[in-house]
C-alpha cells in the first residue's frame, strides 16, 4: 500500500512546517529554470495536487502572510532560455529567496556541451547571488532513465556536481534528490516517466522547508517530529 500525504514519512505536517520557519525572514520568493523548478507532475492519489512550488509558498505565507510569489520557470527551458528569458525577470521582482533548477533539458541533448552547461548555471546562479537572496536548489532525482542515452546516469552525475559545486560556493540550501529513498517508490513519476508526481513535489517542498530551517537555526527537525508523534499518540 503507498503511503498518503498524512502518513509519508518524508512530508511534514503543516504545523510541522510552520514552526520550522517561524521567525522566517523572506519576503519575496521566486523560482527559475526548467519544469523540476516549475513543479510539475501529476496527481498523486492521497497528496494535494501542488507542485512543490507551490507548497512551499504557501507554507512560506503561514509564517510570513505577506510573502509575494514569482513561478518564472518554464517546462523544456534551457540553461541558456532561463538567462535570456527568465533571469531579468526574476531579478526585477526583487526576491529575497531564489530557488535555481535548471540544465536537465540541456543534458536531454544527443551531445550535451557541459562545459556551456557550466558556464551557464555559473552565470545564473552568480546573478541570482549578486541579490543577496537566499538560494536554493535541487539535485536530479535517479528514478527516471531516458533509453535511448546509455550513458544518461552519467550525464545526471556530472549535472549533480556542477549544482553541488554551485551550492556550495554561493551557500544555497541544496536538497540532494540524487540517492533520496524516495527514489524507489514505484507510483513516484508521472506517466510521461520523467517528473515526480505530486508525492515527490509533497516531499521535496517538506526537505526545503527542513533546509531553510537549518538557515534560520529553527528546533531540528528530528526533535519537531517527534513532539508531533506524541501529538498524534
Amino acid at each position: 500500500m503507498y503511503p498518503t500525504e498524512e502518513s509519508d514519512p518524508f512530508c511534514l505536517s503543516a504545523a510541522s512546517a510552520t514552526r520550522l520557519l517561524a521567525g522566517a525572514p523572506w519576503r519575496r520568493f521566486a523560482s527559475m529554470g526548467d519544469s523540476l523548478a516549475a513543479g510539475t507532475g501529476d496527481p498523486t492519489p492521497g497528496y494535494a495536487n501542488l507542485g512543490w512550488p507551490d507548497r512551499l509558498a504557501d507554507m512560506l505565507r503561514r509564517a510570513r502572510p505577506d510573502l509575494a510569489y514569482l513561478n518564472a520557470a518554464k517546462i523544456g527551458a534551457t540553461t541558456t532560455k532561463t538567462l535570456e528569458n527568465q533571469v531579468g525577470q526574476v531579478l526585477e521582482f526583487g526576491p529575497d529567496l531564489i530557488h535555481i533548477s535548471c540544465g536537465a533539458n540541456d543534458i536531454w541533448q544527443p551531445d550535451p556541451d557541459l562545459v556551456e552547461i557550466g558556464r551557464n548555471l555559473r552565470r545564473i546562479f552568480a546573478r541570482a547571488a549578486e541579490t543577496g537572496a537566499q538560494l536554493t536548489t535541487f539535485t536530479l532525482g535517479a528514478a527516471f532513465v531516458v533509453p535511448r542515452f546509455p550513458d544518461w546516469h552519467d550525464r545526471v552525475r556530472a549535472l549533480n556536481d556542477i549544482t553541488r559545486e554551485l551550492a556550495a560556493t554561493h551557500a544555497a540550501v541544496l536538497v540532494d534528490m540524487w540517492s533520496h529513498p524516495v527514489n524507489s517508490r514505484p507510483n513516484l513519476l508521472s506517466t510521461d516517466r520523467v517528473h515526480f508526481s505530486t508525492s515527490g513535489q509533497a516531499v521535496m517542498a517538506s526537505e526545503l522547508v527542513k533546509g531553510l530551517a537549518g538557515v534560520l537555526g529553527t528546533r531540528s527537525v528530528t526533535s519537531d517530529r517527534a513532539s508531533e508523534r506524541c501529538g498524534k499518540a
